[in-house]
């Protein structure tokens, strides 16, 4: 059996060597098998590439075809693809153990439209001084950031200390 090809793509023309082949011309019509150069000279009469379209099938399907046009279709669609993926960033906010009300409200509705458009968010509670001391005051600020994104998010990582900040990570449900 012949091994796949190693290069990128398909073999084409004279790469195809192997002596049986199925050959499928260029109005998409099975022709049957016959030998690789045959196929080949039926591919050159019509003025078209010869393609090896599954390599690993016994004998090998070749079909008559532009390979320029082909390869054109191939980027076409690899680009679709690429357009269609969304990537997923991890938008950070970063509130303090003592914020106050309407600060809490704006990072709240920032955090609830990076949910929205699909985006992880990096809750980073951040302790100066003697804050430290009062680290139960920062739990509670992430307890309540949790427990008013509840509907939209779940929790990816808990809270945990970091040196003098605690994070946590919410990602859309």
């Amino acid at each position: 059996m012949p091994a796949p090809p190693t290069r990128d793509g398909p073999r084409v023309n004279e790469e195809i060597r192997v002596p049986q082949v199925r050959l499928i011309d260029q109005d998409g019509e099975m022709q049957g098998v016959m030998t690789a150069r045959e196929a080949l000279h039926r591919a050159f009469a019509v003025g078209l590439d010869l393609l090896e379209i599954s390599p690993n099938a016994d004998p090998p399907v070749v079909k008559i075809l532009d390979y320029g046009k082909y390869k054109y279709e191939q980027q076409k669609k690899k680009n679709e693809a690429k357009k269609k993926q969304k990537v997923i960033e991890i938008k950070e906010i970063k509130v303090r153990p003592n914020i106050d009300e309407n600060d809490y409200q704006v990072k709240l509705k920032a955090m609830k439209s990076f949910i929205e458009d699909g985006d992880k968010v990096k809750v980073t509670l951040r302790f100066r001084g003697r804050e430290m001391a009062h680290q139960d005051i920062g739990i509670k600020v992430l307890e309540r950031i949790r427990s008013d994104m509840d509907l939209t998010t779940k929790v990816e990582q808990m809270p945990r200390m970091e040196n003098r900040q605690m994070i946590m990570v919410l990602t859309p449900r």
